[in-house]
């Protein structure tokens, strides 16, 4: 199926390992310009290396979108790179010492990180895009939330999952703003992908993950990127502020 995106341009924030990487090389089999963001410039430089390898044509601009100024610079960097910005993908985010403390553990700061790491970044860039995107009719904005909101949340990530259902509720209202100019703003929920995140799982963890979901595996960066190029379509533009769940058909997890 052509999906319609060949030449197209697309940024893809946190694209330098795991689900973004996947995005980014979904895209770019689909004939899209990918350009390549993270705050991490080694990585991001080999991502767009292997990309560029692989024949496809990328960029790369380097910055932290949860910064204002940062974010603009980023979304207007990549639209110089090939001259127009035709897909936004929101992957950026980060959690490492913020995670696994419950609320009345959690300082401010940890919290107030979270936000700005996932919510922050999607807006800024999101309104940063519009400068660029809908021109000729055609844009596209996907936002990255999560199974750990969807599923009702667990111990342990309350900002994580506050910041990923103000993810939802930015789509949808966002979505219902840009519509009439021919961009669409949805959102997917995956659940557990198979990453370097849950490379750090205990095999206890892993049996737990497994033996309750439904299709008894963890998902496949490559499933998430291929639900995001669907999104992109231009067959897919009757589909606006939805939340797409990639988690197997399981909601939650009990870890006790």
């Amino acid at each position: 199926m052509d999906l319609g995106i060949a030449d197209c341009v697309a940024l893809v924030t946190g694209a330098a390992r795991g689900i973004g990487r996947a995005e980014a090389f979904a895209l770019a089999r689909e004939g899209a310009n990918v350009v390549v963001n993270d705050v991490d410039r080694e990585a991001a430089c080999e991502c767009a290396a292997e990309l560029a390898d692989a024949g496809f044509e990328v960029a790369v601009a380097i910055g932290d979108v949860s910064d204002p100024d940062n974010a603009k610079r980023v979304v207007d960097e990549a639209a110089a790179s090939f001259g127009r910005l035709d897909i936004l993908v929101n992957n950026a985010g980060s959690g490492g010492e913020h995670l696994g403390h419950l609320v009345e553990d959690t300082s401010a700061d940890s919290w107030q990180a979270l936000l700005d790491s996932h919510l922050t970044s999607t807006f800024l860039c999101s309104k940063a895009a519009l400068a660029h995107l809908g021109t000729d009719g055609f844009g596209r904005i996907i936002n990255t939330s999560s199974m750990n909101f969807t599923g009702g949340g667990r111990p342990g990530v309350a900002n994580y999952s506050a910041a990923k259902a103000g993810i939802l509720g930015f789509t949808r209202t966002f979505a219902k703003e840009v519509g009439r100019r021919g961009i669409t703003v949805n959102a997917i929920a995956p659940g557990y992908v198979e990453t370097a995140l849950i490379a750090g799982f205990t095999e206890d963890q892993r049996c737990v993950v497994t033996s309750q979901n439904p299709t008894g595996r963890f998902c496949q960066a490559d499933e998430v990127g291929a639900v995001v190029a669907f999104l992109c379509a231009r067959q897919s533009g009757y589909i606006n502020g939805s939340l797409i769940c990639i988690d197997g058909g399981k909601r939650d997890y009990h870890w006790s």
